[in-house]
């Protein structure tokens, strides 16, 4: 009778499995939303970040979201490599936290000469959000 699956081939299948979970996953803003500005003199237009980050990892009400930009950049003249920076944009604070899911509010926004300028100054879908670490 002959082996349907011989040693090395489930040694495959097996670090097959357990090399994609081994893979780390970004985390971001996936969606904002806003207060609809009426136009009164000093209103405040408050925003809620939904991050896709919640209990499963770690997260709680009242947990603090590093906020990150991806800034890519082409160097055109000697290695016409592209170089990419993670740059700290600010934070985020959480007010409620499902499994998967989370919603904030901006805690702080990165400012002033040693902050390097971005296209949009603000939080934005696709920022990479970060468990802050004390």
């Amino acid at each position: 009778m002959k082996k349907f699956f011989e040693l090395p081939v489930l040694f495959m299948i097996a670090l097959t499995f357990t090399a994609s979970m081994a893979i780390a996953k970004d985390y971001v803003i996936y969606s904002i939303a806003q207060d609809i500005p009426m136009g009164n003199k000093d209103e405040i237009i408050r925003k809620n970040f939904y991050v896709d980050m919640g209990k499963n990892q770690g997260v709680k009400k009242g947990s603090v979201l590093d906020v990150y930009r991806v800034v890519s950049v082409l160097d055109p003249y000697e290695s016409k490599k592209r170089f990419n920076h993670r740059v700290k944009i600010g934070e985020v604070k959480v007010l409620h936290a499902e499994d998967s899911s989370a919603i904030g509010v901006l805690n702080k926004l990165e400012e002033g000469e040693e902050t390097p300028v971005f296209e949009v100054g603000k939080l934005m879908i696709g920022d990479i959000v970060t468990v802050k670490v004390k």
